[in-house]
């Protein structure tokens, strides 16, 4: 297996569909919104095994100080391969030069992230809201 990693902004939706319900992500049920948000990030990295999709980060900024993270996800039967840490490693290049990369992470998800030189905030904890629509 040798996987291919590329710094794009294009995805068909059935591909994005099909990453994004593999990990179970409503998102995936959104593939023309998918569409959209893959365009409109500042950085997207997407990992391939031939022509499959097996995984993504997507990253926002304010061009200066901070980046989010906002998308890491590989399919299951790719998990396990140190893809997911070659996505976060490169997105830690990209943005060697800012004074924070933040990723909001499940708990279950905290020590691959912790592995891959995050740090948990003592005095923070995520929010967010859902459109009830979704």
């Amino acid at each position: 297996m040798t996987i291919e990693y590329k710094n794009t902004h294009e995805f068909s939706e059935q591909d994005l569909k099909d990453l994004f319900l593999s990990v179970e992500w409503s998102s995936g049920h959104f593939p023309d919104k998918l569409i959209i948000a893959m365009k409109n990030f500042k950085t997207v990295i997407s990992a391939w095994d031939g022509e499959k999709l097996v995984g993504m980060i997507c990253a926002m900024d304010d061009s200066i100080m901070n980046a989010y993270v906002h998308y890491l996800l590989v399919r299951p039967e790719y998990q396990g391969k140190s893809i997911g840490r070659e996505l976060v490693e490169r997105v830690k290049v990209i943005y060697k030069d800012y004074l924070r990369v933040v990723v909001v992470a499940y708990n279950e998800e905290l020590a691959f992230y912790e592995h891959c030189g995050f740090k948990k905030a003592d005095d923070a904890s995520p929010m967010f809201i859902t459109s009830l629509w979704t």
